[in-house]
């Protein structure tokens, strides 16, 4: 829709340029390139709403350093679906010619309108593993955000007037004993509750709360769970316990509870001591609370047998570049991203305006800005991680629109557990067939 509205402005343009200047061939050349002043529009359809603003500054200084390129920027997260909202855009013709995709399940999906990015700096300097998921033989088809670590946020100053050390919280009792010891104690702490489920919100429970517990079973390999034909659920016992133990000692209703309400109206105002979310929400905590932000959050693994102590650390999304696009939109496009984690101003803005844990080499790590992202970095570090997020290689859309979906209808009390793991694992082989 876009490229022929652009299309029909030049011709009327032209038609104008022609008729002002009485047919001359030379006016009319002149007429068009003035029409179009040799600026390329570049359209972002992004997802990450704990940027949006700085993200947008940064664009505003590339669009400076390049008067010949207008960025346009539509953000999309948070309490939408990101997903459903970029399949939209798509269906109706108004196609983003840069956009995000997470992992093998989506680059299948929109295979037909990924442009080969391996030509940049960018994707020659990411860190080892991290394009594993977008690569299609010699060709790669996204660049990778950052890397980002998630598990359970927590207050410092509640935990230590409590009496809890977040350091013992190893196994799941462990997380249990300490989760009571905050209930009994809600009144003199000035919590509500001692979580914030934000169950409203399919991903969290669907993607993020899953993946650290069917991980395991694929070798914490997103390629081998794109290639799984089926799903054994072997931890779901595991899963059941810590998603029963989130929802008993949560505000409630947590069908009701969203993104910005835990994160913001909860978290950030000290009404809950404990949020399931990774360091993504920092600028978000940082913008409601800069002394809590800064001096009183961390971040523990969620308890899994076997896995005490690792944290899910990987590469949420990836910037894709439409190869449906002009090829000087193509171009614009690889250009500005390249740009975005390449140059100095792009890598500053990386670590110290968007928070990111780089997923390239050649940036200084002694600069990662915030405490949540320093210690999923020490993690990392220490190889104290579940490597690769499992399920961006689920049957697309399975692991919200299918598994979420059955874990707040579990969460309603609609449906009994063991039946929702066999609802869930008949849809993942339906979709594997």
């Amino acid at each position: 829709m876009r490229k022929k509205k652009r299309f029909w402005g030049l011709v009327s343009v032209f038609l104008i340029s022609s008729l002002a200047l009485v047919g001359c061939s030379g006016s009319e050349g002149e007429g068009k390139d003035n029409a179009s002043g040799d600026q390329v529009t570049v359209d972002i359809f992004q997802f990450k709403v704990e940027i949006k603003d700085q993200f947008e500054n940064l664009v505003e200084v590339y669009e400076k350093e390049n008067p010949d390129v207008k960025i346009n920027v539509k953000t999309v997260g948070g309490g939408n679906d990101y997903g459903a909202s970029l399949k939209t855009a798509f269906s109706s013709g108004e196609e983003p010619d840069i956009f995000n995709v997470g992992g093998p399940s989506a680059v299948e999906e929109y295979k037909d309108y990924l442009a080969d990015v391996s030509d940049t700096d960018a994707a020659k300097i990411a860190l080892e593993g991290t394009l594993d998921t977008v690569r299609n033989g010699d060709e790669v088809l996204g660049l990778p955000f950052n890397q980002e670590g998630y598990g359970l946020i927590y207050n410092k100053r509640i935990f230590k007037e409590a009496g809890i050390n977040p350091d013992e919280i190893i196994t799941f009792d462990d997380l249990e004993n300490a989760v009571e010891s905050l209930d009994s104690q809600k009144k003199k702490l000035g919590i509500d509750a001692v979580f914030a489920l934000a169950a409203k919100e399919k991903w969290v429970i669907g993607n993020h709360l899953a993946n650290i517990f069917f991980a395991p079973e694929f070798n914490n390999d997103a390629i081998e769970a794109f290639n799984g034909k089926t799903i054994a659920f072997e931890k779901s016992d595991e899963l059941k316990r810590h998603l029963d133990l989130e929802n008993k000692y949560s505000v409630q209703p947590v069908l009701s509870l969203d993104y910005s309400q835990q994160v913001e109206q909860l978290f950030s105002l000290e009404k809950v001591a404990i949020i399931q979310q990774g360091n993504w929400v920092y600028n978000s905590i940082y913008d409601m609370d800069p002394e809590l932000a800064e001096n009183n959050i961390g971040i523990i693994p969620v308890p899994v047998e076997g896995l005490e102590g690792h944290i899910p650390a990987g590469v949420p999304m990836y910037w894709a570049v439409n190869s449906n696009s002009d090829e000087k939109v193509v171009q614009a496009s690889k250009d500005f991203l390249n740009w975005m984690y390449t140059s100095e101003t792009g890598k500053n803005a990386v670590l110290e305006d968007f928070k990111f844990i780089p997923a390239y080499k050649d940036y200084d790590s002694s600069k990662i800005a915030d405490p949540l992202s320093q210690t999923i970095y020490e993690y990392a570090s220490k190889g104290n991680t579940i490597q690769g997020w499992v399920f961006q290689g689920a049957p697309t859309g399975w692991s919200e629109n299918v598994l979420g979906a059955s874990m707040q209808k579990y969460l309603s009390g609609g449906i009994a557990w063991d039946e929702m793991i066999n609802e869930v694992q008949v849809k993942w082989e339906e979709e594997r067939k």
